[in-house]
């Protein structure tokens, strides 16, 4: 069994809370997270019919049924038993008494706006990180080889072929999630939206040049794009910027959560595949930012990350903001350190000097340096 890091954070606030919700794309982990978290619990999953029918047609039974403990999966597809949750919960007080899962995060942080404000600890769990490997005989020996399989935990520890598990999975999203989230009548189009979007990531999001390709206006190219991100397959990069230049990218960078369908959707299917490919440098980038976004999300950093460009074209990847402090980072997937790749370092450190300055890259070694610290990606 591989111990998800999420179980340390839910574990201590679970006494703190009477609700815990955990969101995250399908097939995650989050049920088996629960389940290991608090065995005792009884469990219901609202995937199922019946099940659904009970909490929508008599919800204070069905509370009443599961209570002093239990685990409502997908609870996303019954609204209704939020504003529900309130009540009971108010009306006994233990704290930890559910723990709510879904995969929709847009239906579910919605109703906890508006129902469960100040009673639920809120967690987001996204598939394996690199960290949660290491050590395991899962672990990946060579950041190509991790890319392309992605890390969900079913693929990863079944050993199942991505081209298998990719190919149902996105058939599976495409036909369950797309049209429960959105009336899209034309799914093979949607699912060419979502190639088309696989070939510009790490790019600007320019909705003007998706629409055109693909027949639709900017309001569905933008709603489009608002499912994937519900969903966790994709998501905006915002750019970071302060008052210091008007001169600033304000555009957001599109990315996937997992690489492993990144990879799927641009028709890669090996490593020799991944090393020709014309955008093996953004799967590179786009798996550290996604590799940093979950050890955040593990440990509870709460940071917040972006990118940097302005109109002259000096960039930085990513920027990651934790309270004050700021880490500017530089992702190059080459496996020799070149002078070339501090530029953008250089330049933002005469704009913000109390930033640290890191290079993530493709190589084996990490070092330190007196303005830089190197790490490779194997040690993220």
């Amino acid at each position: 069994m591989i111990r998800r890091e999420l179980s340390k954070k839910v574990e201590e606030l679970l006494d703190k809370y009477p609700i815990i919700a955990i969101t995250g794309p399908r097939q995650s982990g989050k049920t088996t997270l629960s389940k290991i978290i608090r065995p005792d619990y009884k469990y219901v999953n609202l995937e199922h019919l019946a099940d659904r029918e009970f909490a929508k047609n008599d919800p204070l039974a069905f509370l009443q049924k599961y209570s002093d403990g239990a685990i409502i999966d997908e609870i996303q597809n019954v609204p209704e038993l939020f504003s529900y949750l309130q009540v009971v919960t108010d009306e006994r007080k233990i704290n930890g008494e559910y723990i709510i899962t879904g995969s929709q995060n847009f239906l579910m942080m919605e109703q906890i706006s508006q129902s469960l404000a100040g009673r639920v600890s809120l967690f987001t769990l996204l598939p394996f990180s690199m960290n949660e490997l290491k050590n395991t005989d899962y672990a990946p020996q060579k950041w190509e080889e991790y890319a392309l399989s992605g890390s969900y935990p079913r693929k990863i520890t079944q050993d199942i072929p991505a081209t298998d598990y990719y190919d149902n999975y996105i058939k599976t999203y495409i036909e369950r999630d797309v049209r429960l989230l959105k009336n899209i009548s034309n799914l093979d189009l949607f699912q060419k939206f979502i190639q088309l979007l696989a070939g510009r990531v790490g790019q600007l999001y320019n909705q003007s040049s998706l629409g055109n390709e693909l027949g639709i206006d900017n309001k569905t190219v933008n709603s489009w794009l608002t499912v994937l991100e519900t969903s966790f397959i994709a998501f905006r990069l915002k750019p970071f910027h302060t008052n210091l230049s008007k001169r600033i990218v304000k555009t957001p960078k599109i990315y996937f959560y997992d690489t492993g369908i990144l990879c799927y959707l641009l028709g890669i299917r090996s490593v020799e595949d991944l090393d020709l490919h014309f955008a093996k440098g953004s799967i590179f980038e786009n798996l550290v930012i996604a590799e940093m976004s979950k050890n955040s999300l593990n440990t509870g950093a709460k940071t917040n990350f972006y990118f940097w460009r302005d109109t002259s074209g000096n960039e930085v990847d990513l920027i990651a903001e934790t309270g004050l402090q700021l880490d500017a980072m530089e992702i190059k997937s080459g496996k020799t350190i070149q002078s070339s790749y501090f530029k953008g370092l250089d330049y933002i450190q005469g704009l913000y000097e109390n930033m640290r300055l890191h290079l993530i890259y493709g190589g084996e070694e990490s070092q330190s340096r007196t303005k830089y610290e190197i790490k490779s990606i194997m040690e993220l």
